[in-house]
């Protein structure tokens, strides 16, 4: 096999000053340098990378990251670095934590017929925000549209939360770590993605839409290079970060009084399998119109799957809400849900899983 090779290059105008600062501060082996009598090139490679350092190069003298387990041990703890010839270092966090920024409470409501933009996101698919001020960036939530057929996708994993994908039609065909072979979610169905799982999107059907809701709304999706799925192990019970894989089954669903009176739901067991960090249901009415009521959770996010319904807030204006449309309610804030059509089916999506609702008297 032919061997290839890549550089990056960076510029210097002394090359003596650059060598202990590349191979002694930034822990880089030296590997080449030219010419003996006079060098203006060298070339260095670690932490995965390869750097050619040329007298009078062109370029600009750029910045490096250099990521570490340990960045208080690196560089004598500092965090960021001027090399001689101009080169700016970040050292960083590896693994960094996980970040949950404080929810920034709001009344949301996104209707469909308000024509928010589809924009085309990771593998082709098409997204629609339907929180777009992201409650500061607690949460983000998105219908999404996935190209029929074969998805151009890869095995890769989500540093989140919280990751929920719920199936609004069509179905798609998706590959899990650990969890046998092709999984199929269809119309009513859902998974929840435990932090870091690996997993592959395979096939899609024409007209899939889903909604996936992530948990902070800025997070990273890393691609792994090394797994193949599926992979040998099935293993149902396995966590991550104390998190379990759920596969649920709308034709299994049992729906029983929900927290609000006047509505069925039909719990997808998030909750428990989550240990208490997110709840989802399928909700239904058992007549008409509901009490007002108010609660006590940090997010409440809904989006209607099927038929109309009037959402009422304290202080605001009734909104006439159909299939597409999503809402968000505060804490603390008294609203009600009206004049719901028997086909009417709301999928209502709790972070945490477990809150208290108070029914208020009219």
């Amino acid at each position: 096999m032919t061997e290839t090779r890549a550089e990056i290059r960076l510029p210097t105008q002394d090359l003596s000053k650059d060598l202990p600062f590349f191979t002694k501060t930034l822990k880089m082996r030296l590997d080449m340098i030219y010419p003996a009598d006079n060098p203006e090139i060298a070339v260095f490679s670690g932490h995965g990378l390869r750097l050619r350092v040329e007298k009078g190069a062109p370029e600009g003298p750029g910045t490096l990251r250099i990521l570490t387990e340990a960045p208080e041990e690196f560089a004598d703890g500092e965090r960021v670095l001027i090399a001689p010839n101009g080169t700016r270092v970040e050292i960083d966090e590896l693994k960094p934590p996980l970040v949950l920024p404080k929810t920034e409470h709001a009344f949301v409501v996104r209707r469909l017929a308000d024509q928010a933009p589809w924009v085309i996101g990771r593998a082709g698919m098409a997204y629609r925000d339907l929180v777009p001020t992201r409650l500061g960036g607690a949460m983000i939530a998105s219908h999404i549209r996935v190209p029929d057929g074969p998805v151009p996708d890869m095995v890769h994993f989500h540093k989140v939360g919280f990751q929920l994908i719920f199936c609004v039609r069509g179905w798609v065909d998706v590959l899990y770590e650990d969890q046998g072979g092709m999984r199929r979610l269809t119309a009513g169905d859902c998974f929840i993605q435990p932090p870091e799982i690996r997993h592959r999107v395979m096939h899609a059907a024409d007209g899939i839409e889903v909604i996936e809701i992530g948990v902070p709304a800025e997070h990273i999706t890393e691609i792994d290079h090394q797994m193949t799925l599926p992979t040998p192990n099935e293993r149902p019970d396995r966590e991550w970060q104390g998190q379990k894989f759920v596969h649920s089954l709308a034709k299994d669903g049992v729906f029983e009084p929900f927290r609000i009176p006047g509505f069925e739901a039909r719990d997808t067991t998030i909750c428990e399998n989550t240990k208490g960090v997110a709840s989802v249901m399928v909700a239904r009415p058992t007549q008409e119109d509901a009490p007002w009521t108010s609660h006590d959770c940090d997010i409440l996010f809904n989006f209607v799957l099927a038929g109309e319904m009037t959402l009422e807030g304290e202080g605001k204006d009734p909104f006439r809400l159909s299939a597409g449309d999503a809402f968000v309610i505060p804490p603390d804030m008294a609203t009600r849900y009206r004049g719901a059509t028997t086909d009417l089916q709301l999928l209502e999506v709790s972070l945490p899983g477990r809150f208290e609702t108070e029914v208020l008297r009219d």
